[in-house]
């Protein structure tokens, strides 16, 4: 019943705040959250008991887990511990720094775990500093390797420390390893898991996608000076932003499995996106101060449920763009001069004439949403180490054609969140906020002409030249972006893509590490672009 009422609560703040759109808004949420959570449960129901080898490992490096600890409950501070004990893999120490506790028996269960096990160790500070002064004090006593960061109420699970040390063995080289997570209530049901996709920069600086489990090279923690003071509720995206500007991006990996438990309470973020929203600002101050540190021209700006949407401004001049009209066989517009056969040579043939710096394929049946719609995909397209940039394509006004593509394991193209409605989060928000694929199709599709000519444009004996052509780019490092806020409207049928068999088999002999996976679509969910989990 209190849920209940706290969801009435909770429509009633929407609904003053955001009117009737805003709690139309709340209630779709609801739902997909509730299909989500069910698919969930039939998911664990499924999940085999953990199995893992440790003869697999050819070293066992000891890995410091840190906990900034401050007057937490003491079920939950247990937990947290025992989570750690309980830790298949052995080699670890638990290094705890009690903020100044000042209820009593804070004090009492740390040193009770502390003289049990030589593993856990325990510095109580004399002056309560905040969670970015407790964090660097539990570093300090850190001597691993590895420094897994875990808050004071949440839980790893059994098996988490052993696949940081297989990710390790196996990428020796990596400096950041996150890991796939879900949330837990104070009666021990999981829920809510967030099966991410590999490391998405885009994404990344449109929320904090790395969180909980990550780990980091204690020697890189500590080279850059640990947590900063100041930035208490977004310490960990800043802390991770800044590693990040020392490291490669191949450096960052992603372990899809989920092996930490959130713990919900309210007041907590895991309870509510609204909860701490001194958290948020914080979060966009450092990605702020990122963008400055890193020489890029960019602005931060609050989005979609208290997240972030960077747009790059650094093009002056703007840039000239030629738009590309694909015949769809539809009455075009008369302010498309040229249209062109949706087909690879003569597609290359406009792009050869054309004389802007940046290009713009698009279908004649789609219309823009904003009057600022080509020049915001121009500006990404300008980015030196972005590759292509596609809009959301709408089907009608509240549902969604594509936002991206998810390749299937045969490799045929599917389109994200196909489907969803407009105003729907979709699979880690990236149905709302920007993000990478490993493909978008020429229906919306903006590139650099130079960059477009250097990858040897579209290839004219393949009829899926579109995917082939981001896949090239991807292999030149360049990043494949959608900007779902950028909007395109279908005004005729949603055309039907017409690929053969042997088409597939030629995308497999040409692309086949993309057989196994689809980095940006997590193994645990289905690869037909629906994001569902594979139960």
């Amino acid at each position: 019943m209190s849920s209940l009422s706290g969801k009435f609560k909770t429509l009633f703040t929407t609904f003053r705040d955001s009117g009737m759109t805003g709690v139309a808004q709340r209630v779709i949420d609801w739902n997909i959250t509730r299909r989500q959570n069910q698919q969930y449960q039939e998911w664990l129901s499924k999940a085999g008991k953990v199995d893992v080898t440790f003869e697999s490992l050819t070293t066992q490096p000891c890995i410091s887990v840190v906990v900034p600890v401050f007057n937490v409950d003491e079920k939950w501070l247990r937990s947290c511990i025992d989570s750690v004990v309980r830790q298949i893999y052995q080699n670890w120490e638990l290094c705890i720094a009690d903020d100044a506790s000042t209820k009593p028996h804070v004090r009492r269960v740390l040193q009770e775990y502390s003289d049990s096990d030589p593993r856990i160790k325990v510095v109580f500070r004399e002056k309560n500093g905040h969670i970015s002064a407790a964090s660097n004090s539990a570093l300090e006593i850190a001597t691993g390797e590895y420094v897994v960061l875990l808050d004071n109420d949440d839980e790893l699970s059994p098996d988490a420390l052993f696949w940081v040390a297989h990710e390790l063995d196996t990428f020796p080289d990596a400096a950041i390893i996150y890991s796939d997570e879900d949330l837990i209530d104070e009666n021990g049901r999981r829920f809510g898991p967030k099966f991410k996709p590999d490391f998405s920069r885009e994404l990344f600086y449109s929320l904090n996608l790395l969180t909980h489990l990550s780990a980091f090279r204690t020697d890189l923690i500590r080279s850059i000076g640990g947590f900063q003071i100041g930035t208490e509720g977004s310490q960990d995206y800043d802390l991770e932003l800044r590693v990040i500007e020392q490291i490669d991006e191949s450096q960052i990996r992603h372990i899809p499995r989920i092996l930490y438990h959130w713990r919900v309470i309210r007041g907590s973020v895991a309870f509510s996106m609204d909860e701490k929203p001194y958290a948020h600002e914080r979060a966009r101050d450092a990605l702020r101060q990122h963008f400055k540190r890193t020489g890029v021209e960019a602005e931060v700006v609050e989005s979609f449920h208290n997240l972030h949407r960077v747009s790059y401004t650094g093009s002056d001049p703007e840039p000239r763009v030629s738009v590309i009209v694909i015949d769809m066989g539809e009455p075009v517009t008369s302010e498309h001069d040229v249209v062109y056969e949706r087909n690879a040579e003569a597609l290359n043939q406009a792009a050869t004439a054309a004389s802007g710096e940046v290009l713009v394929f698009i279908d004649s049946t789609l219309r823009a949403e904003d009057a600022d719609a080509i020049g915001e995909l121009a500006s990404f397209a300008m980015h030196p180490d972005i590759g292509a940039v596609g809009g959301r394509i709408l089907k009608n006004s509240l549902r969604v054609e594509q936002a991206g593509i998810v390749l299937a394991k045969d490799l045929s193209p599917r389109p994200a969140h196909a489907g969803y409605a407009r105003t729907s989060p979709g699979n880690m928000y990236r149905n709302r906020q920007i993000g990478n694929y490993v493909a978008i199709s020429s229906s919306c599709m903006a590139i650099r002409k130079s960059l477009f000519e250097e990858a040897g444009g579209f290839d004219a004996g393949l009829e899926l030249f579109d995917i082939d052509l981001c896949l090239r780019l991807r292999e030149m490092k360049k990043r494949i972006v959608v900007l779902p806020h950028v909007e395109f409207r279908r005004v005729g049928p949603t055309p039907e893509r017409n690929y053969s068999t042997a088409e597939l088999a030629r995308l497999r002999d040409r692309w086949p590490a993309y057989i196994e996976g689809d980095p940006f679509c997590n193994r645990n969910l289905k690869r037909d672009g629906s994001f569902d989990i594979d139960v």
